[in-house]
């Protein structure tokens, strides 16, 4: 008999054997954009997004041992953790915005936990409160077709999921952990020019989620928001609740002057909001996460405390210790604070002179390196390197599913041929 160990590597044996010979195509492309089209409730929806984004989707699904996304599910179990401890929240609201620190019971819709494969198991490199993806992510776990025996039975569990209900369920809790009780009547998915946005084909999929769940929603501009007499409008309707895909994460900007005046009274439901975007997106947030000695003083325990070795070691970078980090900066990653999407992200072996020297001013984090995974995908018949991260969308830290990108160059993007979203599916 294998013992759990054994099990564990056997696991991933097979899955890291899949990643780097299996080039078998397993989207049904077709069946993908007839799904796409019915989801959105337009014909020839998909046809027009999709021209402009031939890069959204890789052909190809990403295996991951079953061992590794346990690992990555008791990882985030143990940050939201951390984050319940009183002493762990006074030390990161101290570093927050003002609008962050009063707390209306919301505790963030579709969190999106980011990480990168090693020989050392999971590493966590970012935590989003915004996390895009998951609505295209659960189509395209639908559209994919077998390869292999592993690739059946690995659908299988793909397939059978119970996102939507898990989703409606979400939304209702978030209201009565602000409300008490009841159910939202009209839901927003606001963000800036949301007709703009790369992934607005996902606004169209979450509004028609819960058009077909009875709940009214609709895709609104966050600058066209009005607040009057107690109440949050759009188009002379009025909102009850905002699912919140806006990366102005302190809502300070002037366009946002409504949503931010009717959040701070209490007048409208938003999530995820500020405040949880404090407790668990702010990047800053991860020198405490990695740092042991400050997680046994927050009193988290041993057990959860070693669980956390997955995140890589993240430091505060400012003008007094910028001169040892430039020394060790080949092994890191730069990151803005205020930054969101792989935006001024940079690679430290990377860096210019010119560059570093606004990183040096502070304003930045540096995260040990983690190296990413890496698929083989077949491209014009010769195979070829794909880096790939995997992205668990959560809510209450209970995982709603599990997505890849596969992707090219120094960050995440949807510019690589081959690359794209991919369903992951465990073995």
């Amino acid at each position: 008999m294998l013992t759990v160990p054994a099990v564990a590597k056997v696991s991933t044996s097979l899955s890291e054997r899949l990643n780097r010979k299996c080039f078998c195509i397993t989207l049904d492309r077709a069946e993908l954009w007839a799904a796409l089209d019915r989801e959105a409730g337009e014909p020839g929806f998909c046809e027009t997004f999709m021209a402009t984004r031939p890069h959204l989707f890789s052909n190809v699904p990403v295996f991951l041992a079953a061992s590794a996304l346990d690992e990555m599910q008791r990882i985030v179990v143990a940050i939201e953790a951390a984050a319940h401890l009183p002493s762990y929240r006074e030390a990161v609201l101290s570093w927050a915005p003002e609008i962050a620190q009063r707390d209306f019971g919301p505790i963030g819709a579709l969190m999106g936990y980011d990480f990168h494969l090693d020989d050392d198991g999971p590493k966590l490199i970012e935590v989003n409160t915004n996390a895009g993806g998951v609505f295209l992510n659960a189509v395209l776990a639908k559209a994919q077709k077998a390869c292999c025996s592993e690739a059946d039975r690995a659908l299988i569990g793909a397939r059978d999921n119970h996102f939507e209900a898990s989703v409606i369920a979400m939304f209702t809790h978030e209201w009565r952990r602000q409300r008490g009780a009841g159910s939202p009547r009209r839901i927003a998915i606001v963000d800036d020019r949301p007709e703009e946005q790369y992934l607005y084909a996902e606004f169209v999929l979450a509004r028609q989620l819960l058009l077909k769940h009875g709940v009214e929603a609709v895709i609104g501009d966050a600058s066209k928001l009005k607040y009057e007499g107690g109440r949050l409008r759009l188009d002379g309707n009025e909102i009850e609740l905002v699912y919140n895909r806006l990366v102005d994460f302190a809502l300070d900007g002037p366009e946002h002057t409504a949503l931010r005046a009717a959040y701070r009274d209490g007048a409208v439901v938003v999530t995820p909001n500020p405040h949880n975007h404090a407790l668990f997106a702010s990047k800053r947030n991860l020198t405490l996460l990695s740092d042991p000695a400050a997680l046994e003083a927050f009193g988290l325990s041993p057990e959860l405390r070693s669980r956390l070795t997955g995140i890589p070691r993240t430091t505060l970078i400012t003008p007094d210790n910028s001169d040892t980090a430039w020394q060790s900066r080949k092994d890191m990653f730069f990151k803005p604070l205020s930054g969101h999407g792989s935006k001024a992200v940079y690679r430290g072996d990377k860096v210019t002179k010119g560059v570093w020297a606004e990183i040096a001013r502070g304003g930045y984090v540096a995260q040990s390196f983690a190296a990413p995974g890496q698929r083989m995908i077949e491209i014009d018949g010769a195979p070829a390197p794909r880096k790939m991260d995997v992205r668990l969308y959560t809510y209450d830290g209970q995982m709603l599913l599990a997505a890849a990108r596969l992707y090219q160059g120094q960050t995440t993007n949807f510019r690589t041929p081959g690359g794209g979203f991919a369903p992951v599916l465990a073995v």
